[in-house]
C-alpha cells in the first residue's frame, strides 16, 4: 500500500498558493532545484502532472486543482489539531478566540460576549484587524470566530459559515443641549455639522442613497471609519452623527445624547466561522442567541 508523502504535499501546497517557484522556495527556505525535485517526486507518486510550467511561473493543471483541494483540507485539519491542543480546548477551561473587524461597534462586541463574562472556566482572547487578515487567521484556526459588519461568501477553498446575528437601525444622534429639538430631521441636516461613517461603509452607501432620494445635500463635517471614534465625536463635537443606536447606547441611556431620527438604514452584524471537527460548546451557545428583530439580541444586552 502506497503512503502519501506529506512533506512533498506541503511543498506542492506552498507552490500552488504562491504561484511562483522562486517565492515558494524563499518562503520554504529551500533551493529552487530542491523544491522542483520534491514536486516532481509527488507528481511521479500520483501519476499526474500538477503544474504547467511557464518559466518560473506555475499554473495548476486540472489534476493540480483537485490535489490542492485535498491539500487545503489536510493542512487546515492539521492546523485545527494544533490549535485545539495548544489552546486547551480539550480541557476544562474553554479559550474563545474572537476576531473583530476594527470598525465594528465595541458595544455590539461587548453585548455579544456578555454571557461569557464572569465565567471562571472561560478565557477570552479578542483580536482586532481588517476582515482579510482575520479570515486568514480563521482559515488557519488561529481564531474561532469573526464578528463582522460585512458578510463573506463560501467556496470550495474557503468554506466559511456566515450567520446573521442581528440588524440595527441607523439613527441621527446628537447632544441634548445643542438646540436641535427645533429642527426637523433629516430635512434640516444641511443646517448642522454632520458626522458620517467613511465612504467604504455600507451604512454610508445606504445613507447617501437615502439623501439623494429625498433631495438632501450634505457636506460632511467629519468622515470616520472607526465606530469608537464616531461615538466620541457624536458626544463631543456638537454635531449630528449617523450611527447605529447600539454604538451610543450608553450615552443615550444616560441622557448625554438623543436619538433625533431613526432612518430606513440598517447595519447588519455577522458571525463568521470555519468548519471544524472539534466543536466548541461555548461558541455554539453564543451563536444560538440570534435576533431576528432590528435590535441587538435581547439576551446579549
Amino acid at each position: 500500500m502506497r503512503n502519501l508523502n506529506f512533506h512533498h504535499l506541503h511543498y506542492f501546497w506552498t507552490v500552488a498558493k504562491e504561484g511562483h517557484l522562486t517565492r515558494a522556495a524563499k518562503k520554504l527556505n529551500v533551493s529552487q532545484s530542491a523544491l522542483s525535485s520534491q514536486i516532481r517526486q509527488l507528481e511521479e507518486q500520483l501519476g499526474q502532472a500538477l503544474f504547467l510550467r511557464q518559466g518560473r511561473t506555475l499554473t495548476l493543471t486540472e489534476a493540480g486543482h483537485l490535489v490542492l483541494e485535498y491539500a487545503e483540507s489536510i493542512f487546515s485539519l492539521g492546523s485545527e489539531l494544533l490549535s485545539v491542543m495548544e489552546s486547551g480546548e480539550h480541557q476544562r477551561v474553554q479559550q474563545l478566540r474572537i476576531g473583530a473587524v476594527a470598525t465594528l461597534s465595541r458595544n455590539f462586541q461587548e453585548n455579544f460576549l456578555r454571557p461569557t463574562f464572569g465565567q471562571p472556566d472561560v478565557r477570552l482572547v479578542i483580536t482586532s484587524s481588517n476582515l482579510d487578515d482575520l479570515l486568514g487567521q480563521l482559515k488557519m484556526h488561529k481564531l474561532d470566530l469573526i464578528l463582522s459588519n460585512r458578510p463573506v461568501v463560501s467556496d470550495s477553498a474557503t468554506p466559511w459559515r456566515c450567520k446573521l446575528l442581528a440588524q440595527q437601525r441607523v439613527c441621527l444622534v446628537g447632544p441634548t443641549q445643542a438646540g436641535f429639538e427645533q429642527l426637523s430631521f433629516p430635512r434640516d441636516l444641511e443646517q448642522v455639522n454632520v458626522l458620517l461613517p467613511g465612504p467604504d461603509s455600507d451604512i454610508r452607501t445606504q445613507f447617501d442613497i437615502y439623501c439623494e432620494e429625498h433631495g438632501v445635500s450634505i457636506s460632511p463635517y467629519a468622515e470616520v471609519d472607526d465606530m469608537a471614534m464616531l461615538r466620541l465625536l457624536a458626544r463631543d463635537a456638537g454635531g449630528i452623527a449617523v450611527v447605529p443606536e447600539v454604538v451610543v447606547q450608553d450615552e443615550i441611556q444616560s441622557g448625554m445624547l438623543r436619538n433625533y431620527c431613526t432612518l430606513p438604514v440598517t447595519e447588519c452584524f455577522y458571525a463568521i466561522t470555519a468548519r471544524r471537527h472539534f466543536e466548541l460548546p461555548l461558541l455554539n451557545a453564543l451563536l444560538a442567541r440570534r435576533s431576528t428583530s432590528d435590535e441587538p439580541p435581547a439576551a446579549l444586552i
